[in-house]
């Protein structure tokens, strides 16, 4: 029965996550980055070696899917289970604690994010397990999700962690989600979608946005964060020429 019901769960989540990356990764990749921009495109490479690449992100995309739809699976059977602290009604903690514990999964996460990716930079590990994911020198909406089996593992367990430890609405849960996704889209584009007078720049300094991201993609070791800068900056993995432009 259990293995019934992981498979079902399974096939379900798989169909949803790459239904998911198709549909937002590839839209995005239409609206933003079709044709040859050169804020999008590396030009070093010819245009055939640049869909190259953008084939191996899909396949090891497709790959990572299957990975995140067997957890989130396993999710649901424990949650049927009653061994998971997420909870159905709002009721039962509030409105209040649904905006707070949105807001901590997001500051959990990126803590998470960056000292797990940090590790993954190390020569050893990047080789086997992150070194897919930086083929591109300059990354596109289908390289959001392209990670290897098991660095996708080590992203995916965050989540199975999180629902055992702290309570958590369904809700909560997948606006959390769809926030990762819409942010891990927008942060590979290629080029910055915020104008650059735009008013607030403190905004601009305490957030990940794509030309933060992309400078990563060419220095391994700088911009190891998720959705803010706090700990780049903090830890000094923050690039100089980036520091004396937004600081």
């Amino acid at each position: 029965m259990v293995i019934r019901d992981v498979g079902y769960y399974w096939l379900v989540f798989l169909a949803f996550i790459l239904g998911r990356y198709f549909l937002v990764a590839g839209g995005a990749f239409w609206l933003f980055c079709s044709g040859n921009k050169s804020t999008v495109w590396d030009q070093t490479i010819s245009r055939s070696q640049r869909w190259h690449l953008i084939r191996q992100d899909i396949a090891l995309s497709v790959s990572s899917a299957f990975v995140f739809a067997l957890l989130a699976a396993l999710i649901m059977i424990a949650y049927k289970a009653g061994s998971t602290r997420l909870y159905s009604s709002i009721d039962q903690y509030g409105w209040g604690y649904l905006a707070l514990s949105f807001g901590a999964i997001l500051v959990l996460q990126d803590t998470y994010f960056y000292f797990t990716h940090r590790i993954l930079h190390h020569p050893q590990l990047f080789k086997r397990i992150h070194q897919g994911h930086h083929r591109a020198r300059i990354p596109t909406p289908w390289t959001s999700f392209a990670f290897e089996p098991g660095e996708a593992l080590i992203h995916g367990l965050f989540f199975v962690g999180l629902v055992y430890v702290m309570p958590l609405h369904f809700l909560t849960l997948i606006a959390a989600l769809v926030t990762m996704t819409l942010w891990a889209i927008a942060t590979h584009l290629g080029f910055e979608l915020i104008p650059p007078g735009f008013s607030l720049p403190w905004l601009r300094r305490g957030l990940i946005g794509p030309v933060h991201h992309a400078i990563h993609h060419r220095k391994h070791q700088v911009h190891l964060g998720l959705y803010f800068t706090f700990w780049d900056r903090v830890l000094g993995t923050t690039d100089s020429a980036y520091l004396d432009r937004y600081s």
